[in-house]
This record gives C-alpha cells, structure tokens and sequence, in this order.
C-alpha cells in the first residue's frame, strides 16, 4: 500500500461516526447556520438604507461610514462580551438571546420617529451591533462540539455559505421593498427605507422558533456521545468558568496573530460591503433609491455566493493539505487579495471605472473579486482557526476576540474611508487604496504567525517591526495628505457659499422664491 493511499485509510478510520450521527449533525448545522443567516438580514438592511438616508436627511458619505463604523465598534465589544458568556451558557443559549434582541432593535429603528436624527440612529445601530454580536460566538462555540479538528475548515467554509446567504436574501429582498409593493392589503409606496427594519426581522424570528426546537448544543445531548474527539479538551460537557476560558485564550499567541489579521479582513469587508451602495451611486450613476439596475442587485447578491466558493476552497486546503493549520493558506490569501485591490485602484484612478458600459462592468467586477479574497480569509480565520484554538469548551471567547478585532478593524477603515471621501469630493481611489494597504498587513501578521510556527523567531519578530514602520508609515503620508485635502475642501466650500450669497444679493427676488436648501442632519 502507497502512502498515500494509507494516509487516506487512516483518515477515513479516524473519521467514522455512529449511525445517524451525520444526518443529525447536518440538520443540526444547517438550522445554527439558517438562524445566523437571518441576523445578516438585520445588519445588511443599513446598506441599502443609507442613499435614502443620505436624500431624506442630508447625511454625508461620511456620515453614513460614521454609522457603519460606530455599529462595528459596538459588535467588537459585543464579540468580546458575549463570547465569555457563550462558554459560560452555552452556544444555543447565546444565539437565542441575539435573536431575539436584534428582532426588538431593528422594529423600534423600523417604527421610531427620532431616527431622523444622527446621533439617535447612531446609538440605536449601536445596540443593534451589540446584540448582532451574540450569533457569532454562539454559532462557533455550537459547531466547535460538532466537528474534528480536520473536519472544521471545509465545513466552516461550507457553513460560509449558510451564513453568506442570509446577505443574499436581503440583496434580492431590498429592492422588492424599496421598489414598491402590494401583498393583499398590504401597500408599500416606493422609497421606504424604514421597512427594510420593519420586514426582515419576521424572518428571524420564524428561524428563532425552528432553531429553539430542533438545535443541540452538543453531539453528547442529541444522544451522540463522544463521537467527537476535541483536541483541546476531549472531557465531557461544553461549558466552563468564565475565568477559565478568559486565562486560557488570553494567553495563546495564536489568538493575538490571528485577531490582527482578522482586523485586516474586516476593515476590507466592510469597507467594500458597506459602502459599495454609495459607490454605485456616486461612481457608476445608478440610482440605489428606488429603481435599482439589476446589474447592482445581481452583483450584490452575487458578491456573498461567489465569496463561499473560495471559503470553501480555503478551508478544504487547510484541512487536506496542511492537517488543519490555517494560517499558510490565509497569507496568501491576503497578498493575493491586496494585489487585486491594487489594481482596482489603479483602474479607478486612470478613470476607467465610470457610468459607460465598460467602466461599469470593470466596477462590479472588482467588487466580485474583492468579496473572494475577503471571504476567503473570513471562514478559515474567523470560524475554523478560533474552533482549532479553543476546542468545544472556549471556542466561544476565543471567536469573540479574534472576530471583535474584525470589526475593530472594520472601524478604523470607515472612520478613514468617510473622512477621505468627503474631503476628496467622492474621490473612491482612496477607498480602494485604503482596502490595499489593510489587505497587505493582514498578509504580513500570517506571515509573521507562519515563520513564528517554523521556529524562525528571529525572522517573525522583523516582520513584526516591519509591520510597525508601515503603520508609522501610513499616519506620516496619510495625515499630511487629509489635511490638506479638508483645507481644499473648505476653500472651496466657502468658494461656493460666497458665489452663492453674491447671486442672492443680486437677484433676491429669485432667491425669495426659491425653496431653502436643507441643511444636512448632524
């Protein structure tokens, strides 16, 4: 017998289950993954909402990536929180509880008369973010119990899909509500941004009432004992002491590599998912208010599918050909990604991404292309590595605090991102640039982690210290560069409002009659 062929027998072997094991698991999986799909239905509806938001109340691009930002802010330290809680009360008890709160937050945002206001939308979206944060540590920690160490990357990009779904359906379900509609009695006029808060929570909690009945938090209390062996902490049970799982993940180094790449990959992700609506309107001239182009809503409900395709690649490389280790394959995915955005930016900045035929078709494009490389990195980095690093009984802190750096991240890249493409006019080269320099950074803390694992210490540690140059880097060309971009920015504001009093002073009749403009919301 090859070698070959033994290493596949003694695979196999390690890999046999007890009967009815993996139909169990399969619907078990399938129902943890329907209910997290559905929290994406409640926090990809503000995507969709912003150019509404952006008419109805004068917010700025800005603005709009302030919101987004202010929501990832509240979900990493929802991440952080809820995780410890996760390996304390349980997967399923965690998932529930996010359920039912993101279903309260996202009718009260649905209903409210106040959301008109910036600062009360904000803390709204923020308690929303919170609450959203108890679907992910929940989902990691139940699947955790579910699956071997070298089962967890391909069904981790498998369960990709699952999840990834749930911003599909409300990509093909946004613009049905912003269109317009009629459903028996029911009448929907055009424009009504508020009801992407108001529909997608039924869908959570249908999914809610299924998941509370037919989940198991454990193959040991669905009748499945010990049919899975845990690597960390094979003995009975799936929860622990708060102190413990804190001391033990805390600790690891892997957790730290891990979170700052995840940074990186959440800065990207939500960068390109949050704002590609303003993108479209503002550089390819669709309009995202009321009468999408199908060429949007199809690449928006695209971008999720296309993405699970190299997430399940990924964690099927990981597994098979490098026994579970995540980080060789995510450092290439990283490099690769920063490549691609690279040369987006390039294409932006030569002007070839416009509202003709050819441009449009380069800008959705390299939004598919992004959201492959991002979401590659999303399944194998924030699914199966925190499951191979804290086992079934902490691999709920151990995703809250390697995912809460995702979003941590995602922050930081919104709050620049906004800032430069108000201050640029709608300049979007920055926002490609700005993805390219976070996606090389993330290749750089795999790869720091890769030659950490090989016993190269020497040589981990100097990219450690390159890594710390190009953030030094970064603040001393990036911040010379927006201040002076917001000095020409205000220079020409003031330009405009003197021009604009100069026609008011010799035409006031006009001006009488002419309706004020609306002073933007703050």
């Amino acid at each position: 017998m090859t070698i070959a062929a033994q290493a596949k027998m003694e695979w196999k072997d390690a890999h046999k289950h007890p009967p009815g094991f993996r139909a169990r698991r399969g619907l078990n999986w399938f129902t943890v993954g329907l209910l997290y799909a559905t929290f994406y239905m409640c926090r990809y509806n503000f995507r969709f909402a912003g150019p509404g938001m952006r008419e109805e109340f004068g917010f700025e691009a800005r603005q709009i990536a302030d919101l987004a930002a202010w929501f990832s802010l509240a979900y990493g330290t929802g991440q952080l929180i809820n995780g410890l809680f996760s390996d304390r009360i349980g997967g399923r008890a965690t998932m529930l509880v996010g359920a039912i709160g993101t279903i309260v937050l996202n009718l009260v945002i649905g209903f409210s008369p106040f959301t008109s206001s910036f600062s009360t939308f904000a803390l709204l979206w923020m308690i929303n973010g919170y609450l959203q944060a108890a679907g992910a540590p929940g989902m990691v920690k139940t699947n955790a119990a579910w699956f071997n160490r070298d089962e967890r990357g391909v069904f981790a990009g498998i369960f990709g899909f699952m999840i990834q779904s749930g911003q599909t359906m409300i990509s093909l379900l946004a613009p049905i509500i912003l269109n317009g509609f009629t459903f028996l009695a029911f009448v929907v006029g055009p424009g009504q941004w508020r009801m992407l808060f108001t529909l997608p929570p039924i869908a959570v909690g249908l999914v809610a009432v299924w998941f509370y009945f037919i989940s198991s938090p454990s193959p040991d209390e669905a009748g499945y004992p010990k049919a899975i062996h845990d690597d960390v902490d094979n003995s009975a049970g799936t929860t622990v002491p708060i102190l413990e799982s804190f001391k033990f993940v805390f600790s690891n180094p892997l957790v730290w590599f891990y979170a700052v790449a995840y940074a990186c990959t959440g800065a990207v992700r939500h960068a390109s998912d949050q704002l590609a609506p303003l993108y479209f309107e503002d550089v390819l001239g669709f309009n995202m208010k009321t009468n999408m182009p199908e060429i949007a809503v199809g690449t928006l409900a695209l971008i999720p599918m296309v993405a699970v395709a190299g997430s399940v690649f990924s964690g099927w490389v990981s597994d098979r050909f490098f026994h579970g280790h995540r980080y060789p394959v995510a450092m290439f995915l990283y490099f690769m990604e920063s490549v691609v955005i690279a040369v987006a930016a390039t294409v932006m900045a030569l002007h070839l991404i416009s509202p003709s035929a050819g441009g449009i078709l380069l800008g959705c494009l390299f939004l598919v292309l992004i959201a492959i490389t991002a979401n590659s990195t999303h399944s194998i980095v924030g699914a199966a590595a925190p499951m191979d690093i804290g086992g079934k009984k902490m691999a709920g802190f151990a995703a809250g605090v390697i995912d809460s750096f995702q979003y941590y991240g995602a922050a930081i890249g919104l709050f620049i991102t906004g800032r430069m493409l108000s201050v640029s006019e709608g300049n979007y080269t920055y926002w490609f640039g700005i993805m390219t320099c976070f996606a090389f950074f993330g290749g750089c803390a795999m790869l720091s982690l890769l030659l950490r694992q090989k016993g190269r210490q020497a040589a981990s540690r100097a990219v450690i210290a390159l890594m710390v140059l190009l953030l030094a880097a970064a603040a001393a060309i990036g911040v010379p560069n927006y201040r002076a971009q917001k000095t020409a920015h205000e220079a020409r504001i003031a330009a405009e409002e003197a021009a604009a009093a100069a026609e008011e002073a010799a035409n006031p009749t006009a001006a009488t009659a002419a309706p004020a403009p609306q002073a933007p919301a703050k």
